[in-house]
């Protein structure tokens, strides 16, 4: 699978008033009404307890400018949220990051295990789309292991 190009997102939450937060390279849309958004998160991820209690949560789709966040939600869970300049919350409390001009916040709709990973299905309550006054000149893509540019987009 790593074959195939997939848009990378950032998955934040609030745990006990902790931010959590990881790298998403399967999210899909499901479907316009309601509105379903869907993404996985592996059984082994040290986010995993967090997302399994989470009611709501907020994807960010990252552009190309992002790569340095991208890599930061990779990195061990201590040095995600370590930069306090990069984010503030929501007034319901999940982490939002900063520069992101595309994101939704869902509450969770269901889990469902699947072999080592569990498929979370959000309902999308909430649409930030400020591309207009801070375009994506280009999504983020991971392919074969690593992060790239689409080629072709001007």
């Amino acid at each position: 699978m790593r074959h195939y190009p997939a848009g990378v997102t950032i998955v934040t939450l609030e745990q006990d008033g902790r931010p959590i937060g990881f790298t998403a390279t399967s999210f899909a849309s499901l479907s316009a009404e309601p509105p379903l958004i869907s993404f996985n998160i592996a059984e082994t991820s040290s986010s995993i307890e967090a997302m399994l209690s989470a009611r709501s949560l907020v994807v960010h789709f990252l552009g190309e400018h992002q790569l340095h966040l991208a890599q930061r939600f990779s990195r061990s869970a201590e040095e995600r949220f370590s930069d306090s300049a990069l984010w503030t919350t929501l007034e319901t409390g999940e982490p939002v990051l900063h520069s992101t001009p595309l994101w939704v916040r869902a509450s969770v709709h269901q889990l469902l295990p699947i072999g080592d990973h569990t498929l979370v299905i959000g309902l999308v309550t909430r649409v930030h789309d400020n591309t207009e006054d801070a375009p994506i000149a280009a999504p983020l893509l991971y392919y074969n292991g690593s992060y790239h540019r689409p080629r072709g987009l001007e």
